[in-house]
């Protein structure tokens, strides 16, 4: 296909998450948990999709709506702190776009309406995390922001230091 020629017809919106879509968001978030082959259960839809719709939960979440109604991406973020800076920034939890509305900048729309987010609430950065065999991903990521240097580690807190865990 010649990367000038538009998927889709439709225009896309981007805006904060509804209580109607959750069918949708749904479907998108079972996608997305696939792709990073996560584990995905219906109570783990329930308890996220609840923290979203609770403005007292830090985690919010935005969605690439297409004119005729489809959900085509999704984003989720949140404050963190950042002590050495004194303040809170932004965190990128997910981000995740339809298989069949890649390529139309749905997943760069997303990034700058969080960064637009951000730069509203005074957050001095956001920051994200992928995998790094996620190539597709990474160029996008390369062309709107800058990787760091950091090394990022997971630790089960039942593992360390217990038995048979590592010590």
């Amino acid at each position: 296909m010649n990367p000038d020629t538009p998927r889709s017809a439709d225009a896309i919106t981007i805006r904060n998450l509804d209580p109607g879509d959750q069918d949708q968001w749904a479907r998108l978030y079972r996608q997305y948990a696939a792709f990073y082959r996560a584990t995905m259960d219906d109570e783990i839809l329930r308890r996220t999709w609840s923290w979203l719709m609770r403005p007292e939960h830090a985690e919010e979440g935005i969605v690439a709506e297409t004119q005729s109604g489809e959900l085509a991406g999704l984003a989720h973020y949140r404050p963190f702190p950042k002590p050495l800076l004194g303040r809170d920034a932004g965190f990128l939890d997910d981000l995740y776009v339809a298989h069949a509305h890649r390529g139309q900048g749905i997943g760069r729309g997303l990034i700058v309406a969080v960064a637009s987010i951000a730069h509203a609430r005074g957050w001095p950065l956001v920051r994200w995390i992928t995998a790094r065999d996620n190539a597709p991903a990474r160029r996008l990521y390369d062309g709107v922001s800058q990787a760091t240097q950091w090394i990022t580690y997971d630790l089960e807190p039942g593992g360390y230091g217990a038995p048979g865990g590592r010590a």
